[in-house]
């Protein structure tokens, strides 16, 4: 009977902690429909201007867009006062974040990795390095909550040698954060990681329930030299062939937008018809709005793709 009794009193304890936190609800609600989320990116420009703080990002995303569930971007961390690296380990400032994401009703959902190393190239020493160099970004992802952290597969090197290099890093990472209860996940985000068959390949042999892509709608040069514009591609591989080879390991979606024309459409793509690959191909979870325009407002931007997703959902 004292077990029975115990048994009951730990499964009220249960319940109560789901009605307590907000998080645990939005992580079961993950699994069973398409939501909404908002990609910091989507204000760097804002961010890097000092004109609002990363700490403030939470908040924001909640109070001006309606959306209640946000991406990181590493490099925003610190905003104009610390380095985003040592933010990474400062745990007052993760913290800080963590209670005001709370505060907000705001659901960590993913933090993107950037300028931590080269995961794909063939250079073991230089490669091991930056696999340990991306691991206190996913003990900061546990920290705040997040579901998944997202990767870059950078590097040079022939198509092969730069595949085999990823499937070794994948697998480090995802055996890394398996403990942790957080996925490892790659976006598209040029030369052969702009290839959809190419990663789903790598998807395959790496073979980890918590390794898998995060498909962008954007992003799918070839020979984009990194940091160079969207416009400067002269390679493109096929982007709804590549979101669609993507989508069966995905843990994500990123919505990229650019400059809307004046009809509140993407001139460069099919918008309808990329969510309907993601319809179509039954992804549950998040759909990141992520605006990446140059000429037009940030603000405006996030609303108008926060408009077009629901438009064609």
């Amino acid at each position: 009977m004292a077990t029975r009794r115990g048994f009951i009193k730990k499964s009220l304890l249960g319940a109560g902690a789901l009605m307590l936190d907000p998080s645990l609800d939005l992580k079961s609600e993950q699994k069973s429909a398409i939501k909404i989320s908002l990609a910091e990116w989507s204000l760097h420009r804002t961010i890097r201007a000092g004109k609002i703080d990363h700490l403030d990002f939470p908040a924001i995303a909640k109070k001006d867009f309606n959306i209640s569930a946000v991406e990181y971007v590493n490099g925003l961390f610190g905003g104009t006062k610390m380095d985003f690296k040592e933010a990474a380990k400062n745990s007052a400032y993760l913290n800080e974040l963590l209670k005001r994401s709370k505060d907000a009703g705001v659901f960590n959902h993913l933090l993107m990795v950037d300028d931590e190393g080269p995961l794909a190239l063939p250079d073991d020493k230089v490669r091991l390095l930056a696999v340990d160099d991306h691991k206190k970004w996913i003990e900061a992802a546990k920290l705040l909550g997040c579901l998944t952290v997202r990767v870059n597969l950078h590097g040079d090197g022939t198509p092969e040698a730069k595949k085999a290099a990823s499937i070794d890093s994948l697998s480090r990472l995802g055996d890394f954060a398996k403990s942790m209860n957080i996925n490892i996940v790659a976006e598209n985000h040029g030369h052969e990681s702009s290839n959809g068959a190419w990663v789903a390949d790598v998807m395959k042999q790496v073979n980890r329930s918590n390794v898998g892509t995060l498909p962008d709608f954007g992003n799918f040069c070839l020979s984009q030299d990194w940091g160079s514009t969207q416009d400067e591609c002269k390679d493109y591989y096929d982007r709804y062939q590549g979101v669609k080879e993507m989508l069966p390991f995905a843990k994500g979606v990123s919505a990229k937008t650019y400059d809307f024309d004046s009809n509140g459409e993407q001139p460069k793509m099919d918008y309808k018809r990329l969510i309907g690959i993601v319809k179509a191909s039954g992804f549950k979870g998040y759909i990141g709005v992520e605006f990446e325009g140059n000429t037009q407002p940030e603000e405006d931007g996030i609303r108008k793709t926060k408009l077009l997703i629901e438009k064609y959902l």
